[in-house]
């Protein structure tokens, strides 16, 4: 199997992230929120490579998240990624925080309930065991979690529980989840991501 080096993308929070693997080794970056950051975004990721030694010619894949999300934050995000896939040749993947999430559980529950919230609304996506699903996601009322999700497996992002209400949170088969770039290679490998026309995921 050949060794995936690899530059990942995540500015669909406030809080963006860069991770990288190259040379046998992982490396990581917090972006802070700042409503500048989108135009300085390329300089981030030029420095970050700069800080730990390495180039982009140390990659040949880029992954970038494609939501859901902040609307400015996706679309800088995917550009600078295309951007860099086209000038250096680089194959490019996109992948979502409903699977992103759902990652660890591959193969180990029947079907997975991802939920997310964005602008004070709950959105969730189904998957079954391997992580392939056939819905969209689609909006979920907080009382229908409540009183109809409570014996299903359902997962959230650790990043996002300040967001979501106390009750759900206290629900029996809610999983709370690290969103772990790492994860991602092995989605990459199972092809579950998405490749070629790789757009945002825009929620209403």
């Amino acid at each position: 199997m050949d060794i995936m080096n690899f530059l990942s993308i995540d500015c669909s929070t406030d809080t963006g992230s860069l991770f990288v693997k190259a040379k046998n080794k992982t490396f990581s970056k917090i972006l802070q929120s700042d409503k500048s950051n989108n135009d300085l975004l390329m300089k981030q990721i030029l420095d970050f490579f700069e800080e730990n030694n390495l180039s982009l010619d140390n990659i040949s894949e880029i992954l970038v998240n494609q939501g859901p999300g902040n609307f400015s934050g996706l679309r800088g995000s995917l550009s600078i990624a295309k951007g860099i896939s086209l000038s250096k040749n680089m194959k490019l993947f996109g992948y979502d925080t409903f699977i992103w999430s759902c990652a660890k559980f591959i193969n180990k529950e029947d079907y997975i309930y991802s939920i997310i919230e964005f602008r004070e609304k709950y959105y969730i996506k189904k998957f079954n065991n391997n992580l392939t699903t056939s819905s969209k996601a689609e909006e979920i009322k907080k009382d229908e979690i409540l009183k109809n999700c409570n014996n299903k497996f359902m997962v959230i992002a650790k990043s996002a529980t300040k967001f979501f209400d106390k009750n759900i949170l206290k629900l029996n088969n809610l999983n709370i989840v690290d969103l772990d770039h790492k994860e991602l290679e092995f989605l990459k490998i199972k092809g579950l991501l998405d490749e070629g026309f790789v757009k945002p995921i825009y929620l209403t």
